[in-house]
């Protein structure tokens, strides 16, 4: 006998992808004041030049990404496909500034923010909609949260440039 599969509601779906756009408020804050800053942060660790002003611009883009991302989800019917994709990302950024403390011996700003919230709601998100979805969609989720990882980490180490 097979066990049933209980999906997420359809409400507590909707309450639960608008936690990526306000936890990602509270991320940007730590890594704008937390410490040096992001900024100084990046540059003293990695080298890379990254002023405030183009940290901000780039994360204010990447916020009204995050927040259209729902929307557009919800609006077309697949909030639990995006919700594996940003609980991806969010758990690999966190995993990223742990992994960055640790190797360095020191605080980075958006640490606190990735322990306390990134990593668990990441965590949370990939086992609670894990059954939302048929395995090769989980798997593509997961995919496409690594790749859209790896794009912001390079455009980070290029000092917010596209191009």
């Amino acid at each position: 006998m097979e066990t049933p599969t209980r999906r997420p509601s359809e409400k507590f779906t909707n309450i639960w992808s608008w936690i990526f756009p306000l936890t990602y408020l509270i991320h940007i804050a730590e890594e704008y004041w937390g410490g040096e800053g992001y900024s100084a942060y990046i540059f003293r660790v990695r080298g890379v030049h990254l002023s405030p002003a183009r940290f901000l611009a780039a994360q204010s883009i990447g916020f009204f990404l995050v927040t259209l991302a729902v929307i557009i989800a919800r609006q077309l019917s697949f909030p639990q496909t995006m919700l594996l994709i940003l609980g991806t990302i969010v758990l690999i950024n966190g995993l990223t500034h742990s992994f960055t403390s640790i190797t360095t011996h020191s605080y980075g700003p958006g640490l606190y923010s990735s322990i306390l919230l990134w990593l668990p709601l990441g965590i949370i998100t990939l086992l609670r909609f894990r059954c939302a979805v048929s395995t090769k969609r989980y798997l593509m989720c997961i995919g496409i949260g690594v790749l859209v990882n790896v794009l912001i980490g390079l455009i980070t180490m290029r000092g917010g440039r596209l191009v």
